[in-house]
């Protein structure tokens, strides 16, 4: 998806769930001038009236369930909740419209409850506002009106919606979804008048792009990997589609939602990890390794290059919030979960709250995720670019690889300014020798004295590739590291001919 740069560079500096906080109060603030227009049917007034109270009442929710279940707070879940809610949720007629706060205190407390008892091993089942939506239709008889679905509202919809797609890399996710609502009211429709129609409505007059877009890419309630996640969308969208019924009950946006994140967690790992420090180790220039252990014992199955959402709640949290994105940098087996994090300056209050965590702190790992693996063909010709850090998902693969002494044809392109810089040199030197894995070490900013010997390449370029992976073009490339070089070595693999679909590159959603 092509986007000016300037926007790139702002969704690079931002992490995912600021996005769509800042989209969600964007959406109400456009309700808001539409309503003073009366281009949606609601009193700007009222609208902002009914956002306080949802937030009044998700806040006081959420104190209570976390102090009751003694779980940490997450403010921004607690926020993007409430937001979700105040676009779905009609506002009152009058201050004191009684039935108003009937519907939005029910669907409210159920939303935030929902995170807490209807989870397993702490990580909730349902979308919160769709499950607080639901239970209040189903027992209150009261339905919410989804007002941000309006053909006015569509436009804002749409362009949050898009960045949202292009942070978090799920825009295949929004097109299945899209791909399955059309495919079913066509198929439904054979041989029908208002075919045409029926998808004009269900595109323009619904919540479907905000469904698609918000709800149905929240990371809690969605797969860890690209072909669940894609069955995850095809089922939502033919699920919301309005011709699919069972007798005489029709789904609901809610319930399509909901029957969707069923089958999310039938297929995606149940585990949320409770984890000590167990030591924190220099590896380069500002740069550390952090060793966490289960003191339950647990072990969370998964694949060397995948990673976790890391929760480290604090007070004061600054804009990026409490919650992170990083690489496992272990292998699958060991007992151990280890991260690396390169520190700059100024730091992140997250990062301040790391650098300050003594042994045994506890942080909270979930969310596991990601395709940033390695292909089942051993057989498969390998290359691994790294930056800096980004070398965590290779060091998970190649100790993987070490464990089970298997050996496969890679060649692996580390970039760091300095040799300072270069982390975990042993395991990778170990890999070299008793795997053969070539190693070709990158120095970007070197001394004369370096670049009179010719040690080491100073940059990553076509003249690097060629000269020393002259079978490039029977490889695949495996691309990890700051945005930005990411998108600079796919941009070179690309014209030296090399297919996209040879290209991978790590991702995760709060990458910033």
């Amino acid at each position: 998806m092509l986007v000016p740069r300037f926007i790139d560079d702002f969704l690079n500096k931002i992490t995912m769930y600021k996005l769509v906080v800042y989209e969600l109060i964007s959406l109400l603030v456009a309700g808001v001038i539409l309503g003073a227009f009366k281009l949606v049917p609601y009193d700007p007034q009222y609208l902002l009236y009914s956002t306080v109270i949802i937030f009044a009442i998700a806040w006081i929710t959420n104190k209570v369930f976390a102090y009751c279940f003694d779980a940490p707070s997450n403010p921004e879940s607690t926020y993007i909740t409430a937001l979700i809610l105040a676009l779905l949720i009609a506002p009152p007629i009058s201050f004191g419209d009684l039935s108003y706060f009937t519907i939005a205190g029910w669907a409210t407390v159920w939303a935030i409850a929902s995170k807490y008892i209807f989870a397993y091993k702490q990580k909730h089942i349902f979308n919160p506002a769709a499950f607080g939506i639901a239970v209040t239709a189903i027992f209150l008889n009261a339905s919410a009106v989804w007002w941000v679905g309006t053909l006015w509202m569509l436009p804002f919809v749409v362009i949050g919606g898009l960045l949202i797609a292009r942070k978090i890399r799920r825009l295949d996710m929004i097109l299945a979804f899209g791909a399955a609502l059309v495919g079913t009211i066509i198929l439904l429709s054979l041989g029908q008048d208002g075919t045409l129609h029926v998808i004009y409505e269900s595109l323009l007059y619904s919540p479907a792009v905000f469904l698609a877009t918000v709800m149905l890419t929240e990371p809690y309630t969605t797969p860890p990997t690209r072909f669940t996640r894609l069955w995850y969308a095809v089922l939502v969208g033919f699920l919301f589609a309005p011709e699919i019924h069972i007798g005489s009950f029709y789904f609901t946006p809610e319930l399509a939602l909901l029957a969707g994140n069923l089958f999310v967690y039938a297929v995606s790992p149940k585990l949320k990890l409770l984890l000590t420090l167990k030591e924190r180790i220099p590896l380069a220039n500002d740069t550390y390794e952090f060793v966490f252990s289960s003191p339950q014992g647990r072990k969370l199955k998964f694949t060397a290059g995948q990673y976790l959402e890391w929760t480290l709640p604090h007070e004061h949290a600054d804009s990026r919030g409490i919650r992170r994105y990083f690489t496992i940098a272990s292998a699958p087996k060991n007992a151990d979960y280890r991260i690396g994090i390169k520190f700059y300056e100024p730091s992140s209050t997250f990062k301040k709250k790391m650098l300050a965590m003594q042994t045994g702190d506890p942080i909270i790992a979930s969310q596991l995720a990601g395709d940033f693996t390695l292909p089942e063909d051993k057989k498969k010709k390998l290359v691994f670019i790294a930056g800096g850090i980004g070398v965590t998902p290779f060091r998970s693969m190649v100790e993987d690889l070490l464990e089970k002494g298997e050996k496969r044809d890679i060649v692996m392109i580390y970039s760091n300014r300095s040799v300072d810089d270069i982390a975990y040199a042993d395991l990778f030197n170990a890999a070299a020798g008793e795997l053969g894995i070539r190693i070709i070490s990158v120095i970007t900013e070197q001394t004369p004295e370096m670049l009179a010997s010719g040690q080491y390449p100073k940059t990553v370029d076509q003249h690097l590739i060629l000269s020393q992976i002259p079978d490039y073009e029977d490889r695949i490339f495996y691309i990890s590291g700051p945005h930005g070089m990411i998108t600079a070595f796919s941009m070179l693999l690309r014209q030296l001919g090399v297919s996209r679909f040879k290209i991978k590159k790590d991702f995760f959603p709060g990458f910033a």
